[in-house]
């Protein structure tokens, strides 16, 4: 997604789409920023999916690693539920993104499951599904697809693939809490790229928190009782990954919505896209990998509720999509980014906690600082 730098004008509403001044009035500076804003950033809002959030489908990216806009919080009303529905919707946005990254360590750990592929390909086509279900139903709207928009997307889709694969592998050998921590790794990544390849330049305070990222990074490595080197190479991985993912969906993305009819790309969009080419590239890696004669031989697809886990999570990873996107436009860039800063502190410790980690003192002051950092940063963003 791109990241822009929004000034919204406090205390005004975000004009609606269709916007027309009363006849003989003449618009004000702050309106015509407020209607380019909300032009920008809902257009831009499409790159995003489970993320995350938190995460996106499984460790994927976050509301910073993938460059969400920070500014004012343009609150929009909808009439009775303006009291109500920044709440609801930001419960409803917590919930899914911590229950996707539970229901994903519960099968790849709990359950044992060594394959990680063949799970992201399952979840994405079950994402398929209910988008082309709901879409034949009336009650989202598709873009229709075409050969041009797929071809300048697979680039997009080939590291989008490669950043759930790893994020998944990542899942499995790291407990939930330094995962969340390692995760912070990303946005320092990303900085670096925006600042070589946008130009982009940060403030001191979010280099600071940048800086305070790397430490908690480093300690917790080093303190984490249940280190794997497995786990965090492929962790590592997933960061670089992510980071390449936002960088290219930005320069991808003007070109993209240029190759549909609507002259745009909504979110629905973007995930029925993302998810429908990931599913050749996934049946290559399985094959690569040798999933299939896994797949065929272990007795876990045998159990009932390892299926209910599966596509409980496959469905909470497309739920994060609807659900971001409500909350993001009940509140605002600025609440949105705070709180998915904030939800990563219960998410740890209900990690820590449900899986049993064995944590030293040391390790456990290296994630509490992380988070810090995490929420400094997110701060710093928006400053």
């Amino acid at each position: 997604m791109s990241d822009f730098k929004l000034d919204v004008v406090p205390g005004q509403d975000f004009p609606e789409p269709g916007f027309r001044p009363e006849k003989g009035r003449t618009i004000s500076g702050a309106e015509k920023i407020n209607a380019a804003v909300y032009k920008i950033f809902s257009f831009n809002h499409a790159g995003r999916r489970a993320t995350s959030n938190g995460f996106f489908r499984g460790n994927g990216a976050d509301s910073e690693s993938l460059g969400l806009p920070n500014g004012g919080d343009g609150k929009r009303e909808h009439g009775s539920g303006k009291k109500y529905g920044p709440l609801i919707s930001g419960t409803a946005y917590c919930i899914s993104s911590c229950g996707m990254i539970m229901l994903n360590k519960i099968a790849l750990s709990t359950y044992n499951f060594n394959a990680g592929i063949s799970l992201m390909f399952y979840q994405n086509l079950v994402s398929c599904l209910v988008v082309a279900v709901l879409s034949l139903s009336g009650v989202v709207s598709v873009e229709k697809l075409n050969w041009k928009l797929v071809r300048v997307w697979i680039p997009v889709n080939v590291i989008f693939v490669g950043m759930l694969v790893s994020g998944m592998y990542s899942l499995k050998y790291i407990n939930i809490a330094m995962v969340t921590i390692l995760k912070n790794v990303t946005n320092i990544i990303t900085a670096i790229g925006e600042l070589y390849i946008f130009r982009k330049h940060q403030n001191q305070k979010v280099w600071t928190a940048m800086f305070l990222m790397i430490i908690s990074a480093i300690s917790g490595g080093i303190t984490d009782i249940s280190f794997d080197s497995m786990g965090y190479t492929w962790q590592i991985m997933n960061c670089i990954l992510t980071a390449c993912y936002s960088l290219t969906l930005r320069k991808v993305m003007d070109t993209a919505k240029q190759l549909t009819r609507s002259g745009s790309l909504n979110e629905i969009s973007m995930v029925l896209l993302n998810n429908l080419l990931s599913l050749p590239f996934g049946i290559i890696l399985i094959l690569l990998f040798d999933e299939w004669e896994y797949i065929r031989t272990t007795d876990v697809i045998k159990l009932p509720m390892f299926w209910v886990v599966a596509t409980a999570s496959g469905l909470l990873g497309l739920a994060i999509s609807f659900t971001s996107l409500w909350f993001l436009h009940q509140t605002g860039p600025t609440t949105y980014s705070l709180v998915g800063s904030l939800n990563k502190i219960p998410l740890s410790f209900a990690g820590l906690v449900l899986f049993k980690v064995p944590l030293s003192l040391p390790n456990l002051f290296s994630i509490l600082f992380g988070l810090f950092a995490g929420i400094f940063f997110a701060r710093a963003k928006m400053s």
